[in-house]
């Protein structure tokens, strides 16, 4: 399998927050070429702010390997993670990130700082930019799109 095949996959899961009204971002986690853990933001549905799919889907791979430490797994997200999720790969011992589309207003892996690379923590998490990038912008314009139209009736 190859990146494009799993950050699809991470569409898939941004598509159904699109269908639940909560912005569209999902994340896979992948280890030895096996999903491990699938997740969309549920901010919304569960009014947490820490419902974001990338925390979902570590919680969710911690729970499948028994284990905190998800040494030798990569995540595919469909959104540059904010400061706390780009904390939580830390934390959880992620291998590497690969995002899809850039966030200039809260990234925290590039856009607005770099958590992951401009400080010396205990880990280090590898950064893929750019996968699926067309298709990862174009869900959430669309997305923002709706809410505008939606907001403005």
């Amino acid at each position: 399998m190859d990146k494009e095949y799993y950050m699809k996959l991470a569409l898939k899961e941004a598509k159904k927050a699109y269908d639940e009204m909560e912005i569209p971002v999902g994340a896979v986690i992948v280890k030895d070429g096996e999903v491990i853990a699938r997740a969309y933001n549920e901010k919304e549905k569960k009014q947490d702010s820490t419902k974001h799919a990338e925390i979902l889907a570590i919680q969710k791979a911690s729970k499948k390997l028994k284990s905190w430490r998800l040494y030798d797994c990569d995540m595919y997200v469909t959104l540059e993670p904010c400061s706390m999720c780009a904390g939580a790969l830390i934390q959880s011992r992620i291998r590497r990130v690969y995002i899809g589309a850039m966030d200039e207003k809260t990234g925290s892996c590039g856009s607005v700082f770099n958590l992951l690379k401009d400080y010396k923590f205990n880990h280090n998490v590898d950064i893929e930019y750019g996968v699926c990038k067309e298709e990862c912008e174009k869900i959430l314009k669309e997305f923002f799109k709706e809410l505008r139209k939606s907001k403005n009736k």
